[in-house]
């Protein structure tokens, strides 16, 4: 196969990768509002769940824009997840686990600061392959 052939097919498989993502991060918000509407009633975790789908369809449109992810999104992902799990979780937990996980997001938030730092300070000016 030429070089251009194999570029395009891995495009191709990118871009419905991406539909997939996006169609299934849909759905999930779909099923999202229709148990906040059956239940009546919205809590923390359903908005904070929210908030994970929102940074996913975020970083399809980022990925698909620029054809690149930047690293600070799965890192927000993160700590919105960790925070839901402790929030969810809060009474089945010990104080070791939740000051374990409570550090995790400490050090990905110093990660997404660092990461920003970088960025600003020493921006890449190289072309990308």
């Amino acid at each position: 196969m030429h070089t251009d052939t194999v570029r395009k097919l891995i495009r191709l498989a990118e871009h419905v990768i991406l539909i997939i993502v996006m169609a299934a991060t849909l759905i999930a918000v779909a099923q999202e509002i229709l148990i906040i509407w059956e239940h009546r009633a919205v809590r923390l975790s359903d908005l904070l769940l929210m908030f994970l789908y929102l940074e996913v369809i975020a970083m399809v449109g980022i990925y698909y824009e620029e054809n690149k992810l930047p690293v600070r999104y799965p890192i927000y992902i993160a700590i919105v997840a960790l925070a839901r799990y402790i929030i969810l979780e809060s009474k089945s937990l010990d104080a070791i686990s939740i000051l374990g996980i409570g550090g995790a997001i400490l050090i990905l938030t110093i990660s997404v600061f660092i990461v920003r730092y970088g960025h600003v300070k020493y921006p890449w000016k190289g072309e990308e392959d």
